[in-house]
């Protein structure tokens, strides 16, 4: 799904000299995809050697120290052993060129003794307060879940009575405007739908944001309880037109809004941006296949890992005992590494150790949930009007066999009022691009193709006219 892979930035590391001198305050900025965050290290020497710390000001956190200091023959090393850290580089002139890597990701990163300055992260779809329709920041309750959820309602007017959709995130704990690496695709899209009479109401993710609640203890399912939460509450506003409400869900969102479709007779429609149309292992096996071989591993290196992955999936499907689904896992991961003498374990951890934390995730709620759910089941029972869209070049919810999987559930279900998209050269979160893989999008100043937009803006009026 949308999920990324992130890193602990809390615990970077860098270093730089002058001269032969290494000594004395570097600074550098470590950029992770659209993230970059200031790094200061405090290099000094003793008679036993090197020793320094580090500051990362951007996260106030200062004084952190460094595992161990090396330097010799122009060439310097630190690491955090407890975070899985290591960083090497080379003196030249005066600043140290080298690389920073943890948990098997590799970023280039330099440092100086000048203040380095961040780069500016363009994303020109961003709208300009003060935007030409009425906002306002609102909270409603999950009674269900005992929780209030807090979320912006987007008006073409302030008085009126509009058609309105509720914008659903994708996995991985997302703000209202489902921020991710720079770009705020809900705001642009809220943005857009409101500029053509459509109110949006998006919200911040149990646990995120102002919301209440906790995030890590939830499935798909309890976050559709947050959704059917949003309807109860627009059914309070007279600016909403109660019969025209209809839901967008983003990739686990597009999971999520045919969950509540299927159930609730207040939506009058529903639009799947890179939807599941598949049970979640079949989906995650897909995704991992198509990401290894844009990242440039190897065909044996990809058969292995899904072989492997196949089997712990059909552990967490089968499973009916937690207990014995973390004991079953443990003992397959275990038995892997025995038996496969080019496995890597990151440094500073030790086999259990690592073994543990892969249990811990994928045997979590929602993970179990995600691999063990069919939407097949929910799209047979929704009857609204469904528009499901993909990019050609979605790497993480691959578009033939998922849109395929949503039109055959569709249609079992005797729903005849469907329209199914693909759109050529659109990625996951639907810009314009290259190759489709998730380096790319913090690279792209485009946030979401207005090709699409339109499509979504027009499909939505026909629906409410």
């Amino acid at each position: 799904m949308k999920k990324i892979t992130t890193l602990i930035l809390i615990t970077l590391l860098t270093a730089a000299a002058f001269g032969q001198d290494i000594t004395g305050q570097w600074n550098g900025v470590l950029k992770v995809n659209a993230t970059q965050l200031h790094v200061v290290f405090n290099i000094s020497k003793s008679d036993k050697g090197y020793s320094s710390t580090m500051d990362s000001p951007d996260q106030s956190a200062n004084g952190i120290p460094v595992t161990s200091t090396a330097f010799e023959n122009s060439i310097l090393k630190l690491a955090v052993s407890n975070a899985q850290i290591e960083y090497k580089g080379e003196l030249k002139g005066d600043e140290v060129v080298g690389t920073f890597k943890q948990g098997g990701q590799e970023f280039p990163m330099n440092l100086s003794r000048k203040i380095v300055e961040k780069k500016t992260v363009i994303r020109p779809q961003d709208p300009i307060k003060p935007y030409p329709y009425y906002t306002e920041d609102v909270i409603f309750e999950n009674t269900q879940a005992n929780i209030s959820l807090a979320g912006t309602l987007s008006l073409p007017e302030k008085e009126g009575n509009f058609p309105v959709v509720i914008l659903i995130t994708g996995s991985g704990p997302q703000n209202r405007d489902e921020e991710i690496l720079g770009h705020k695709p809900f705001l642009v899209i809220a943005d857009y739908l409101t500029k053509n009479g459509i109110a949006v109401l998006r919200y911040d993710d149990r646990g995120i944001g102002k919301s209440k609640g906790d995030f890590k203890t939830a499935t798909s399912a309890d976050f559709a309880t947050d959704v059917e939460s949003a309807i109860a509450y627009l059914k309070t506003r007279k600016e909403i037109n109660q019969q025209k409400i209809g839901l967008i869900g983003h990739s686990e969102g597009g999971l999520i809004a045919p969950m509540v479709a299927a159930k609730s007779k207040d939506i009058n429609f529903i639009i799947l941006l890179a939807a599941p149309g598949l049970r979640g292992d079949k989906v995650l096996l897909q995704q991992q296949e198509l990401m290894a071989k844009a990242s440039g591993a190897s065909d044996a290196d990809i058969e292995k890992s899904q072989t492997l992955n196949v089997k712990l999936y059909d552990l967490i499907v089968k499973s009916t005992d937690n207990q014995k689904l973390k004991d079953d896992l443990t003992s397959l991961l275990m038995e892997t590494l025995k038996n496969d003498s080019t496995a890597e374990i990151p440094s500073g951890i030790t086999q259990q150790e690592f073994v543990a934390k892969q249990v811990k995730q994928i045997s979590g709620p929602w993970m179990q949930y995600l691999i063990k759910y069919n939407p097949a089941f929910a799209l047979e029972k929704v009857k609204c009007p469904v528009l499901a869209v993909n990019g050609e070049k979605d790497l993480q919810v691959s578009p033939k066999e998922n849109l395929s999987g949503i039109k055959t559930s569709l249609k079992k279900g005797k729903n005849k009022k469907i329209t199914i998209i693909q759109f050529p050269n659109l990625n996951h979160l639907f810009q314009e691009c290259k190759t489709g893989s998730p380096a790319e999008y913090a690279t792209i100043e485009q946030t979401f193709s207005p090709i699409v937009l339109n499509e979504i803006a027009k499909w939505i009026q026909k629906q409410t006219k």
